[in-house]
């Protein structure tokens, strides 16, 4: 089957995931059956889908005709022969109990069209053991979606021991056209590649606290702003279900052995039915407490050295076994559980020869398996790293940006955070910094195209939780402000134009960040702000002396004072943005304005941008450097192509000299 040839898709469940999926496939296009086992389950996913449909319509995220036809693409029913009858892909959503999905795909089987591929939504188990109580093993493989659908972006492709690559590649090309990012996970092994990480991780936390080595504070203190990952480990498992992490434990301790042993204190909790925030109660308060209040200032060497330990020897496992490579790994677990970087450059830049030895000495006192290093995390250690001998690409030259050149002289540098709305950090500051330095220092550039990766944001300003691990330390404060105002300067100051296409949130830093662009071009979804006040702070990247320079010294103390939030238009109407587009023109409107600009006649764009600074605070400054760049480029050849082009009624084709 190719990937055209799919025109049905049958999920199999109505829960939170199933009606995710759901939902997510009619909005790509697909007809899709949704089946549960009871009328009631199926009419209450239904719902969930047209509310959140709504939803999506009243935030611009789809208009309401969009919402409509996803809707009327849904077909809910009960019986599994007609739910599967025409289905191109089936893809199971039950719950994740490996007798439930047996029973299932066994009369799946009974019903389902030959064509069909199987695919299962398991966040652990085995898809080899589920595939064989099939007649087409071949044709099965996992599809791992992340909770809410709906907004994740990443789902885990898994081949079973006899998937055909076929299948993985149609799947694969399915989850792209769903609008997600697959990641291909090698082998089948439990936990995959996110929770291969993740719950040791969790598990991890509960032996160090129930064996007295920290307290929660300290661990998710530690967890959430020394690492910076979205939540403390505690938190997390609060928020994931704490009987949800302990099942996956067993599975992984069932088939991996005794390293993945659930931790006296997270079995305790589930016995208790302290699951977390469904059960108004589990490692923090939600009923009686205010929840999961985490001190920004109780961060530990020893909690972070043995987080980082574990997950280095999960990923040596992961890469040695030849589940999925570095690379994959660092995608999966940005994309899945919203890591700042990934676990694997993160490992390597702690070092990975003091975790092996952290471990090394974990084991030697304690005895425990789950400490016990694997053989390719010492081999790793002893080279350097996992990317230590160049086995990472060498398209990985950065973490937070990435530069790409889609011709014409236009260089285009992409904020590549999605997972965490592109929010700026001292590393993407200090990437940013290089990235342009390498776009002016090439000549065959001549103009800077600057956008967000993904569709939720431009960027949605600082990363607020790194800042706030860092334990409030003026000194350190203003070394961050100046490093953006250092690094915003060079963007304001290059001599190539520079263009920025803004989708989605454009908030705070990320404003200011667009401000220092030449010009500004908008999706129509796109908002802006500048909300640091509302957070105690002033806007600390430029924002309060460059702002005014655009939109004037009245309209910047609104934006600046007030802290609101502004739609695109509006923002067109006070001078800040040049041109509102549709969301689906935005990225060809913006490069082909970069283009325009980079075949224009580059010293004279270049004296126009220093003119206009030099003038900024000094009129008779900036004069002066008109007068004198004038005159240099009267005996430019630029001038006398130029002029020669309008008068024989042609387009001039500057060369900058």
């Amino acid at each position: 089957m190719d990937l055209e040839d799919i025109n049905t898709i049958t999920v199999l469940g109505a829960g939170n995931m199933g009606h995710g999926i759901t939902e997510v496939a009619a909005m790509a296009g697909y007809d899709v059956v949704m089946r549960d086992i009871k009328d009631e389950f199926v009419q209450n996913g239904y719902e969930q889908i047209e509310w959140s449909l709504e939803k999506l319509a009243e935030n611009d995220r789809l208009t309401d005709e969009e919402a409509e036809a996803a809707l009327e693409r849904v077909t809910p029913v009960v019986d599994m022969e007609a739910a599967v009858a025409d289905a191109d892909v089936v893809i199971e959503a039950v719950p994740e109990q490996m007798e439930i999905k047996k029973d299932v795909y066994g009369e799946l089987e009974e019903y389902a069209p030959d064509r069909a591929v199987f695919a299962t939504n398991t966040s652990s188990l085995s898809i080899t053991e589920l595939a064989d109580v099939t007649e087409r093993p071949e044709r099965f493989c996992g599809m791992h979606f992340f909770n809410p659908p709906v907004r994740m972006q990443l789902v885990e492709v898994i081949s079973g021991a006899e998937t055909a690559e076929e299948t993985l590649e149609l799947i694969e090309g399915l989850a792209a056209e769903l609008g997600k990012t697959p990641v291909r996970v090698r082998k089948d092994s439990p936990g995959f590649i996110v929770n291969r990480i993740l719950v040791p991780l969790m598990n991890e936390a509960c032996w160090l606290v129930g064996e007295g080595e920290s307290t929660i504070a300290e661990v998710d203190s530690t967890t959430k702003y020394g690492l910076g990952l979205p939540m403390g480990s505690f938190e997390l498992g609060d928020q994931v279900g704490n009987d949800v992490s302990y099942h996956v434990l067993e599975y992984m301790h069932e088939v991996l052995g005794e390293a993945y042993e659930p931790a006296p204190l997270l079995e305790e909790t589930v016995e208790n039915e302290e699951l977390g925030k469904k059960t108004g109660k589990g490692f923090y308060d939600y009923e009686d407490g205010d929840g999961a209040q985490i001190p920004t200032d109780q961060q530990s060497e020893l909690v972070e050295k043995r987080l980082l330990a574990i997950v280095a020897n999960e990923a040596a496992k992961l890469i040695g076994g030849d589940v999925a490579p570095p690379e994959s790994i660092d995608e999966a677990v940005k994309l899945g559980a919203g890591f700042p970087d990934g676990p694997v450059a993160m490992v390597d830049d702690y070092g990975l020869d003091r975790l092996h030895e952290a471990l090394e000495a974990a084991y030697e006192e304690t005895g425990h398996e789950r400490y016990a290093p694997a053989d390719y995390l010492a081999e790793r250690a002893e080279d350097g790293g996992f990317y230590g001998d160049g086995e990472a690409s060498d398209e990985i030259d950065f973490e937070t940006v990435r530069i790409e050149y889609p011709g014409d002289m236009v260089g285009h540098i992409v904020l590549d955070r999605p997972h965490r709305m592109n929010t700026i950090s001292d590393t993407l500051l200090e990437e940013l910094s290089t990235a342009i330095e390498t776009l002016e220092d090439d000549d065959d550039v001549r103009a800077i195209l600057i956008t967000g990766e993904g569709e939720q944001a431009f960027s949605a300003g600082a990363d607020v939780q790194s800042m706030a691990g860092s334990g409030a330390d003026p000194l350190e404060g203003q070394e961050l402000s100046r490093l953006g105002q250092s690094t915003f300067g060079e963007l304001e100051a290059c001599d190539l134009p520079v263009v920025a296409g803004i989708d989605g949130f454009c908030l705070g830093g990320g404003m200011e960040l667009a401000t220092c662009a030449d010009l500004r071009i908008a999706s129509e979804r796109s908002e802006f702000g500048q909300p640091e006040l509302n957070l105690g702070l002033i806007p600390g990247w430029g924002g309060t002396q460059r702002l005014k320079h655009v939109v004037g010294e009245g309209r910047a103390k609104e934006i600046i004072l007030t802290a609101e939030r502004y739609d695109a238009a509006t923002m067109a109407d006070y001078g800040f943005v040049n041109e509102v587009v549709d969301s689906d023109d935005l990225a060809d409107r913006a490069l082909e304005q970069a283009t325009d600009l980079a075949g224009g006649p580059p010293i004279a764009q270049t004296f126009t941008k220093r003119a206009m600074l030099a003038g900024r605070d000094d009129t008779e400054s900036g004069l002066e450097y008109e007068a004198s760049a004038f005159g240099h480029l009267m005996a430019t050849d630029d001038l006398v192509e130029g002029i020669t082009a309008f008068m024989e009624g042609e387009e001039p084709e500057f060369e900058g000299s």
